[in-house]
């Protein structure tokens, strides 16, 4: 098995001490886009959807998120709250100089890219979500739903060690039974050959219930926003995905796939268009 190699130039940025890969592809006077890989997903997951978004003219920039990249692994559930992974963003668009970007998350990356929606909507043009409904959604969700099941594995996983190694042996079904082609799972398993190369990405759900987590002045999305979610997603679902429009008070598109999870892998042309729909919209 071989892993995928991420379209577009390598380029680094640093943050905390931390050296961030990125993967920057399309044409220089196109529109940024920056998109964020969930888990345990690579880059490369990407780069069906990249391929599209630059021949229609934009410049996509794809960050290795924290934990994944061997420069950036910090230790310990602290390194992995939300100040801290939005932090890793803001440092992205400064370094680079990019301006009023357009960003895409898929499952964590999403969760991200609500935060920085919140915390920093003046960097934002746009915003696309695949998967992930609004934080406060979720909530809900928990209390009026069966979601707070759906999401049992998630406790699983807070203990250290314990849960990276439960993470490895759960991995090939869960990708496997959540949709995703044996093709992809094959790369994803390769990327993640041992327990120990889950544990930075495990750790972001373990820096989710951390406390001390940033205060958000206004949890409301004032950014255009579309939400893609696939209507047989096991991980996230109806009551969540319906209830996000309460949450965002921008022009607002809610796009529902006949698919599992695994948008970007596995219904790319769609996921596609519906990203291209709302740049275009922006």
């Amino acid at each position: 098995m071989t892993t995928m190699v991420p379209l577009g130039h390598r380029l680094t940025y640093a943050h905390e001490g931390l050296i961030l890969p990125v993967y920057r592809h399309g044409p220089a006077t196109g529109e940024t886009v920056i998109l964020l890989h969930g888990f345990p997903e690579t880059a490369a997951s990407w780069n069906a959807v990249v391929a599209r978004l630059t021949a229609a003219g934009y410049q996509t920039w794809v960050p290795v998120m924290r934990g994944y990249a061997p420069t950036a692994i910090p230790a310990g559930r602290r390194a992995y709250t939300t100040a801290h992974l939005v932090g890793d963003l803001i440092a992205l668009i400064t370094q680079f100089h990019l301006t009023r970007v357009h960003v895409v998350g898929h499952d964590w990356g999403g969760f991200l890219a609500w935060k920085l929606a919140q915390l920093a909507p003046a960097k934002l043009r746009s915003l696309t979500v695949l998967a992930t409904p609004h934080p406060l959604a979720l909530v809900w969700a928990y209390r009026h739903s069966t979601q707070l099941l759906s999401s049992a594995y998630i406790g699983a996983f807070q203990v250290p060690r314990v849960g990276d190694w439960l993470a490895y042996r759960l991995l090939p079904h869960q990708l496997r039974s959540s949709g995703l082609s044996a093709a992809a799972t094959a790369a994803l398993l390769a990327a993640f050959p041992t327990p120990q190369s889950l544990c930075g990405p495990v750790n972001w759900y373990r820096g989710m219930l951390v406390s001390h987590q940033p205060a958000v002045p206004d949890p409301l999305i004032h950014v255009p926003t579309t939400y893609v979610w696939g209507q047989h997603d096991p991980f996230l679902g109806a009551a969540a995905a319906r209830k996000t429009a309460d949450f965002v008070t921008a022009d607002y598109r809610f796009v529902v796939l006949n698919t599992a999870h695994w948008l970007p892998e596995e219904r790319p042309i769609a996921t596609s268009a519906a990203i291209l729909d709302r740049l275009q919209r922006g």
